[in-house]
């Protein structure tokens, strides 16, 4: 979990620094296995102090680790790679 700004959403929560965790990221990172893996895009999801969503959905993949982390996350990603 980060203390991130919200860059992109709904007017309300903009230009506000609340918890996130990110789902994706675009530098390569090296799983156990010994394969590299990176995504098109950064992204995260606002949470609160319990790691509970905020939002209801999530669009794009999510990075394994993260759904292993945060299963609450898991449960609404479209798809995990």
């Amino acid at each position: 979990m980060i203390i991130a700004t919200v860059k992109k959403g709904k007017p309300e929560l903009r230009k506000k620094v609340m918890p996130a965790v990110v789902i994706r990221q675009r530098k390569p990172f090296r799983r156990k296995d010994g394969v590299f893996i990176y995504f098109e895009d950064n992204a995260g999801v606002i949470v609160n102090n319990k790691g509970e969503m905020k939002g209801s959905a999530i669009t794009g993949p999510v990075a394994k680790e993260c759904a292993d982390l945060w299963p609450r996350i898991a449960s609404n990603a479209s798809s995990i790679a």
